[in-house]
């Protein structure tokens, strides 16, 4: 098959319910759907079969995350594309062809997102992607049309093909030979920052991650995790660690950890102060974490061939946004995004 849609599941009867018809329909004869399912324990795969019979299950035997989960998956697909679609994503009509479309005129592209809106205010982006991802020197992620918790209108102002630096896990069309070269997600971050991790490597290869404005998708978001918990904060502050180890170039990992320390200390404090003990406990649990995993990300790191990869914002964009009080990706520099 040429294009395999190939949706996680982990107790969301209720998304694919929702969100699955319309997945099935406007898909057809264009890609196969596939849910993948981890272990989940609220009848999914039950339903799936008495309700969806032309959709293939792939039954994982253990809640991996996503990160795993997909892995196991993607093992057992043979396509030319892979869509990583979260449960909790509406579509559109005409969402896959576009995209294919684009990366089938360049084999240098190896991963794209479509524009990801609010599911629940249309008009606005939605937090996991947006209008496609970057990150800062400091590896801090944001996004044209989202930068940190400030989320913009969509008035077309990003309505261009444009080259990222990573493309949301929400909805992900990425080219199997590639995902498979750089050898998958990451089993060990679970959740949260490994497609950052993974686009981040396959530049690394001389590959491009895109962003395409011809296909529109509307995201839930927190779907089975939800948006505030320490859980997730643990899960980003390590992953976010990891992610920075394992791929900056050697003379900037001292450079960087050192920042990221007194920053991800600050972080700390300011849950403290609004009272979220359980993150702030949640912080220093993930440098820990990250810390006792040094060995095995050790491994990792020396299996990449790094090299300084374009699109990464080289200025901070915490003082950017906190400071400077840029809420739009519009007001930063182009500038900084060169090298």
């Amino acid at each position: 098959m040429k294009v395999a849609v190939v949706i996680l599941n982990w107790n969301g009867q209720k998304f694919l319910k929702d969100f699955l018809p319309k997945v099935v329909e406007t898909t057809r004869g264009v890609a196969d759907v596939i849910v993948a399912d981890n272990a989940s324990t609220d009848d999914s795969v039950e339903f799936l079969k008495q309700n969806f019979p032309t959709v293939r299950i792939i039954q994982n035997p253990e809640n991996g995350g996503f990160a795993k989960g997909y892995n196991l998956a993607l093992q057992q697909i043979d396509a030319e594309y892979y869509v990583l679609l979260n449960s909790d994503i509406e579509v559109t009509e005409n969402w896959v062809e576009p995209v294919i479309r684009l990366m089938d005129s360049d084999p240098a592209i190896a991963a794209c997102q479509p524009k990801i809106l609010s599911y629940y205010n249309k008009e606005y982006f939605e937090y996991a992607g947006a209008a496609g991802g970057f990150i800062d020197y400091l590896g801090y992620p944001f996004c044209r049309g989202r930068i940190f918790q400030s989320m913009e209108e969509d008035k077309g102002q990003y309505d261009s093909i444009t080259e990222i630096f990573w493309a949301s896990g929400a909805c992900m069309f990425v080219r199997a030979s590639c995902y498979h070269e750089v050898g998958g997600l990451d089993n060990d971050f679970f959740a949260h920052m490994e497609e950052i991790d993974l686009c981040w490597r396959m530049k690394h290869l001389g590959y491009k991650i895109m962003f395409c404005p011809d296909s529109k998708v509307y995201h839930v978001g927190g779907g089975t995790l939800p948006k505030v918990s320490a859980w997730k904060t643990y899960l980003n502050m390590r992953n976010n660690s990891t992610m920075l180890y394992k791929n900056l170039p050697r003379e900037l990992v001292y450079p960087v950890f050192i920042k990221r320390f007194f920053l991800d200390l600050a972080a700390s404090y300011k849950f403290l102060i609004d009272g979220g003990f359980k993150d702030f406990a949640a912080v220093s649990r993930a440098h820990f974490g990250f810390y006792f995993s040094y060995k095995k990300n050790r491994i990792k790191r020396d299996q990449i061939q790094h090299r300084h990869v374009p699109h990464i914002y080289q200025e901070s964009i915490v003082f950017a946004h906190f400071l400077k009080r840029k809420k739009k990706f519009s007001e930063l520099n182009p500038e900084s995004f060169k090298g």
